[in-house]
């Protein structure tokens, strides 16, 4: 997942050198933590977050058949 979300990202962005995903891993839970060039961050979120809505409903659904929740976090 951390590869799916690397992926979207750089896709997206203006600068995919600077897009770093870290993988912080519980029990139950990932959180990864999306960072990128702070001129690309308004690419990232998009109007009124729908673009980072999109990346998190596409991470979820690929969580889903691993049984896991994963959070992800944009910095």
């Amino acid at each position: 997942m951390k590869e799916l979300v690397t992926n979207i990202a750089k896709a997206i962005v203006d600068e995919p050198e600077k897009v770093h995903v870290n993988k912080v891993e519980g029990e139950k839970s990932v959180i990864l933590e999306l960072s990128v060039a702070d001129d690309d961050m308004g690419k990232v979120i998009g109007k009124q977050g729908r673009i980072a809505r999109a990346i998190r409903t596409v991470v979820k659904a690929a969580a889903t058949k691993e049984g896991k929740k994963v959070i992800v976090d944009i910095q």
